[in-house]
C-alpha cells in the first residue's frame, strides 16, 4: 500500500507540474499578445492625435512657408525671422490690454463695467491674427491684420470682430 500511495503521489506531482508549466507558458503568450494588441492601440492613438493637431495648426505661420518666405528678403539685415516675430507679436498685442479702457483691437468698446482684453493669440499668417477676448461675462472673437513696418515696428488693425451671446 506504502508503494500505491507514493505511486499515486507521484503521479499527482507530475500531473500539477504539467498543469502549472502549462499555466504559466500559456500565460506568459497570453500577456505578450496583450501587449502588442496595446501597443498597437497606443501608437494608432497617437498617429490620430498627431493627425489633428496637424490638421489643427495647418493655419498658423509656423506651418506655412509661404508666410515665412514673406518675411526673409535678399538683404539679410531686413530678414525678420517668424520665430522670434510670433511672440514679439503676441507681446504687444497682449501689452494692449493694460488700457485702461481696454484692449482697442478688440473691436468693441467697453460694455459695462469690465472693459475687453485679449485672453488668447493666434498668428494664421504673415498678414492675419485671430484673437479671442472676453470682459469676464462677455466674449467674442476678432480677425485683426498685423503690418511690420520697415523699423520693425508692429501696427494692428481691426478687420471684424464678433461678439457671442452669453
Amino acid at each position: 500500500m506504502k508503494k500505491s500511495l507514493l505511486l499515486y503521489l507521484f503521479i499527482l506531482a507530475i500531473l500539477m507540474n504539467v498543469f502549472t508549466y502549462m499555466f504559466y507558458s500559456k500565460e506568459v503568450k497570453f500577456e505578450q499578445d496583450r501587449y502588442v494588441k496595446t501597443t498597437k492601440k497606443l501608437r494608432d492613438s497617437l498617429n490620430l492625435v498627431e493627425t489633428k493637431l496637424n490638421e489643427a495648426n495647418y493655419f498658423s505661420l509656423e506651418n506655412n512657408q509661404n508666410a515665412q518666405n514673406y518675411f526673409d528678403s535678399e538683404d539679410t539685415s531686413k530678414t525678420i525671422r517668424y520665430e522670434k516675430l510670433i511672440p514679439i507679436v503676441t507681446e504687444k498685442l497682449m501689452d494692449l490690454n493694460a488700457n485702461p479702457k481696454g484692449n482697442p483691437y478688440t473691436g468693441q468698446d467697453q460694455i459695462g463695467a469690465n472693459k475687453f482684453i485679449i485672453n488668447k493669440v493666434k498668428i494664421l499668417n504673415h498678414r492675419w491674427i485671430i484673437a479671442d477676448f472676453s470682459d469676464g461675462e462677455i466674449w467674442g472673437e476678432v480677425l485683426l491684420k498685423y503690418f511690420v513696418n520697415n523699423d520693425e515696428s508692429i501696427t494692428f488693425e481691426v478687420n471684424q470682430s464678433l461678439l457671442c451671446q452669453k
